[in-house]
């Protein structure tokens, strides 16, 4: 089994206005760091330890939790914006004056967030597996059984690979194999997100499902940051369309779209969006 440096990092705290936030830092210092916002019910202990080496590996990387989330303590929030508004009090009692942002799923809703209430703090986004905060039309919704699983406490690896994989050989090894890698720091015993707090993250989610289409333009025409969206063409959680109606409303934005993949692409091309990634926030 390989050994990967993000598995090795420590616990770090700092104090916020509304929390005491516990975090991993990553990489060389130096330049503009990349701040990782987490899915619905994931803790920084389910970020993949190879695809965090890989950001790592000519920048400065952190992870952490959201308030009321995993390590952090705090009253869980209850709307995007909310969330939006934690990650703003944690960039800030860092120290840092600006900061790039990838936020996987619901993380990359709250990214854009972040970049319309603080535009200053807010160099580059990248926009994973998500769409625009809201619902953009002709957007096919959830199926049941995608529902079923996120109402679900105890989710098993069969309910995680139909999320966040398509149901091919390939993408179900590579499915396999990152549950295999996230095991080590999930063994571990760390906190997981509480009922309470998935309850907040559903109801947040419901809200943005009731944002309208002239609001939902409104907010990404007004994203002034460069944005990266990126997406699996096979996603049951969030279809790739959202992301293409945001493209065609954010004044700087770009597309990238995995033919051969789900939610979970960038666990699954590794190697290749790390590079986009790397390719977007040089440049």
């Amino acid at each position: 089994m390989t050994t990967y440096t993000a598995d090795t990092l420590e616990n770090h705290t700092v104090a916020g206005p509304s929390a005491v936030f516990t975090y991993r830092r990553t990489g060389p210092r130096g330049g503009v760091p990349l701040v990782l916002l987490m899915r619905f019910r994931g803790t920084i202990d389910w970020w993949d330890p190879e695809f965090v080496d890989h950001l790592a590996a000519d920048r400065d990387v952190i992870i952490f939790d959201n308030v009321g989330i995993g390590y952090t303590g705090g009253e869980p929030r209850d709307t995007a914006e909310g969330f939006a508004d934690g990650a703003i009090e944690f960039i800030e009692a860092l120290g840092l004056t600006q900061a790039d942002l990838l936020g996987w799923s619901l993380g990359g809703i709250v990214a854009q967030l972040v970049a319309l209430r603080r535009p200053g703090l807010v160099r580059k986004v990248v926009v994973a597996g998500s769409s625009g905060p809201g619902l953009a039309p002709g957007t096919p919704g959830m199926d049941e059984r995608v529902l079923s699983i996120m109402a679900k406490p105890d989710a098993d690896a069969e309910d995680l690979l139909y999320l966040f994989y398509p149901e091919t050989g390939p993408a179900r090894a590579a499915g396999l194999e990152h549950l295999e890698k996230v095991a080590k720091r999930l063994e571990a015993g760390g906190p997981p997100v509480t009922e309470e707090a998935a309850q907040g993250q559903l109801a947040a989610v419901g809200r943005l499902l009731a944002v309208d289409w002239d609001q939902l333009k409104a907010q990404l025409q007004a994203i002034s940051q460069p944005v990266l969206y990126a997406n699996g063409i096979h996603d049951v959680m969030i279809s790739a369309l959202g992301s293409y109606k945001a493209v065609e409303q954010v004044p700087d934005s770009t597309l990238i779209l995995y033919s051969d993949a789900g939610h979970a692409f960038l666990f699954q091309h590794i190697h290749e969006f790390a590079a986009q990634v790397d390719l977007f926030l040089a440049h």
